[in-house]
């Protein structure tokens, strides 16, 4: 028989040693007043988990684990007080990253099917996405006149599905300026659609030795160098293969070299979708399957904000609207890397609804996720004998 909680053994997979590490650099614990770091994180991932509305729901849902805190590492269910008062003060970043030092580990574990290019290079979708904000409560996410928003610019890492950097801004920053800050990866390709076809940041990626795929604007101003030939009787949806020069002053500053321009006819929404890559050697078919894929960003996009705790906040402060969308990401990483390990083929959105309805039942984890609706062999071995009434 399991003597621990469910969630008690989701929060063991985590690597305590590594946060003690970052607790003693940051000095995060300083002045905690019994309310330790790590406490922080196992309140917030259960706010997550148990998608907790407010500060009390967080201290009475782990008051009502009475018996069971000691094996989540806490010593007793945090005060509605101190939840608020350590989202305020304690400084978001060492969740952000923390989840950054799980993306190494957790993240190997979280596998994903894709389709597999052809090619060695690195696949990373960069997109944002807008938060919306009560603009009376959160004063300082200025967004519009009478709204406020935060806006996360993410890098998403193809391969796993999870993001590798995550830029988060008020809501008046524009995608490409929040872009300027992206990690560049030697050797690697970024798809992005057209809010990124800033030719600046284009050359910046490019002197790096970045290759992109991105969507041009439907004004863009060109000359064409030289039309490469279309392959017969297949790639149909493949309408131009060109190599052109920019035309305009500005834009030839910004970015000198010639760029490549693919044409391809899109049979689900019925447009065109023009792209414009440095790469020069990948085929068209190769170059349009990239820009396929960036539809896996906003799938991602979707299920956090369908299935995590980021569309309302427990805490108004810029600091608390961080804590909890950083411990979401640590939220996504670990339900990820729990549907990689079960063999059960569950749907994001109904294994987090499934953790919430038995998130303090004592069964264990791995034969839950690989059998959930069976009957624990505990239970099999024993006779359920009917008694006689009278």
């Amino acid at each position: 028989m399991v003597n621990v909680t469910l969630f008690s053994q989701i929060i063991s997979k985590l690597e305590r040693s590594k946060f003690n590490k970052l607790v003693s650099t940051s000095q995060s614990d300083k002045h905690n007043k019994g309310y330790t770091s790590w406490t922080h994180l196992v309140s917030m991932l259960f706010c997550q988990f148990a998608k907790s509305q407010s500060v009390r729901d967080i201290s009475n849902g782990l008051r009502s684990a009475t018996g069971n805190l000691n094996h989540l590492g806490i010593q007793k269910a945090p005060s509605k007080s101190s939840v608020s008062y350590q989202n305020k003060h304690r400084d978001y970043n060492i969740f952000k990253s923390y989840y950054f030092i799980l993306l190494e580990s957790l993240g190997q574990q979280a596998g994903f099917k894709q389709i597999k290019f052809r090619i060695k290079s690195k696949i990373f979708l960069l997109d944002s996405t807008t938060i919306s904000l009560c603009l009376s409560l959160f004063d300082w996410a200025r967004y519009k006149t009478a709204k406020g928003a935060v806006k996360l610019h993410t890098l998403l890492d193809y391969d796993g599905n999870l993001p590798a950097y995550v830029n988060i801004t008020n809501g008046k920053t524009a995608d490409n300026k929040g872009a300027y800050d992206v990690p560049l990866h030697k050797g690697s390709v970024i798809v992005a659609d057209r809010f990124y076809n800033d030719f600046a940041l284009l050359n910046v990626w490019d002197s790096n030795g970045v290759f992109f795929v991105i969507r041009h604007k439907e004004n863009l101003q060109y000359t064409t160098v030289k039309e490469n030939i279309l392959p017969e009787n297949r790639h149909k949806n493949i309408l131009i293969d060109e190599i052109i020069e920019l035309k305009t002053t500005k834009s030839k500053d910004s970015y000198p070299k010639n760029l490549r321009r693919v044409a391809v006819w899109d049979d689900k929404n019925e447009q065109t979708i023009e792209i414009i890559t440095n790469q020069m050697y990948w085929t068209a078919n190769t170059i349009s399957e990239l820009y396929k894929s960036r539809w896996q960003i906003e799938i991602f996009f979707r299920e956090i904000k369908q299935n995590l705790h980021i569309k309302s906040f427990i805490g108004t402060t810029e600091n608390a609207v961080m804590i909890q969308i950083w411990t979401a990401l640590i939220t996504i990483l670990i339900l990820k890397a729990l549907k990689a390990m079960a063999k059960y083929g569950w749907q994001l959105s109904n294994l987090i609804a499934f953790i919430r309805l038995n998130i303090f039942v004592k069964i264990n984890l791995q034969n839950w996720l690989d059998r959930p609706f069976e009957e624990p062999d505990e239970l099999k071995d024993k006779q359920v004998i009917q008694g006689v009434l009278f």
